[in-house]
């Protein structure tokens, strides 16, 4: 599939970076307030910035400098025929050193949240706080779904090989997100947005998600969380959401009522939701730089 155009953010500008030795991407960028903290917000698997920030990122844009990336493979990303999250781990690293970002904060959303963890354990240097939404340590803990995860590496491998998958898209798979409270234009734009990334693609990279595990490390994390938990969530259960907030020191936990698309119908509400995350790590980060002072 022809990598596509970036979407156009509203409140965000598009800035296209060359990386060394990975490609060229997309970047949108929120300016914010002077000095103001930088979020980097991280997407879900077969989605993309647009569809899953795009409603919030003005909201967001009044108090932080807001940065927006499609992941490899997913949207206008980088390209990528084998997905590791480590390797979009080290591509949003690599976009902070291109654009001179000492610190900064991934906000990661399902996927997003395995992404911005593997960010605080590679560089842990560049991360000065953590806020994980609708996310876990892992998600492939039951017996079916430890089986599943044993079929994706062959079902990858086939579609390659089948010509039809080369003009096939992530709603595919993508549409199974989407709860019963999506309007209807709602989720023909959320399908449309998934069809951006390939079937292939979206395929490898729930295959990276599946073998994702930071239960030996997670508790290690010594920088200011917040985990966002979607009280009806039924991709990633909101009990494996809290044993992340439990794994983590003193992590602060906002609750959103809501299932895994919350951030398509009720945008108001993930947004305020974000915020309040965003801003218990930053008065943690303040208040520890005042101790330091």
């Amino acid at each position: 599939m022809v990598r596509t155009a970036p979407t156009a953010l509203p409140g965000a500008a598009l800035r296209i970076l060359d990386l060394p030795g990975r490609g060229r991407t997309a970047v949108w960028e929120a300016p914010g307030p002077a000095g103001a903290p930088t979020l980097l917000l991280v997407h879900g698997v077969t989605l993309t910035s647009a569809l899953n920030w795009g409603r919030i990122v003005q909201t967001l844009g009044r108090d932080y400098r807001v940065l927006l990336v499609d992941q490899r493979g997913h949207g206008a990303g980088l390209p990528g025929r084998d997905f590791r999250l480590e390797d979009c781990a080290d591509d949003m690293a690599a976009i902070a050193e291109q654009l001179g970002i000492e610190q900064l904060i991934p906000v990661g959303y399902s996927m997003g949240g395995l992404i911005a963890q593997l960010m605080w354990r590679r560089h842990p240097h560049l991360v000065a706080g953590l806020v994980l939404c609708s996310s876990a340590r892992n998600v492939s803990g039951g017996p079916w779904e430890q089986s599943a995860s044993l079929l994706l590496p062959g079902l990858v491998t086939a579609a390659r090989w089948m010509p039809l998958t080369g003009v096939m898209g992530a709603d595919l798979v993508g549409a199974a997100l989407l709860d019963h409270e999506c309007a209807p234009e709602q989720r023909r734009w959320a399908l449309a947005e998934m069809r951006r990334t390939s079937l292939v693609n979206a395929l490898s990279a729930i295959q990276a998600v599946t073998a994702f595990s930071s239960h030996t490390w997670i508790g290690s994390v010594d920088v200011p969380t917040a985990v966002v938990i979607t009280g009806h969530d039924r991709v990633v259960p909101p009990r494996r959401q809290w044993k992340l907030a439990r794994a983590l020191p003193d992590a602060t936990v906002v609750r959103l009522e809501g299932g895994h698309d919350v951030f398509l119908h009720s945008p108001a509400r993930f947004g305020a939701a974000v915020a309040a995350a965003c801003e218990a790590v930053c008065e943690e980060l303040d208040s520890s730089t005042a101790e330091s002072a």
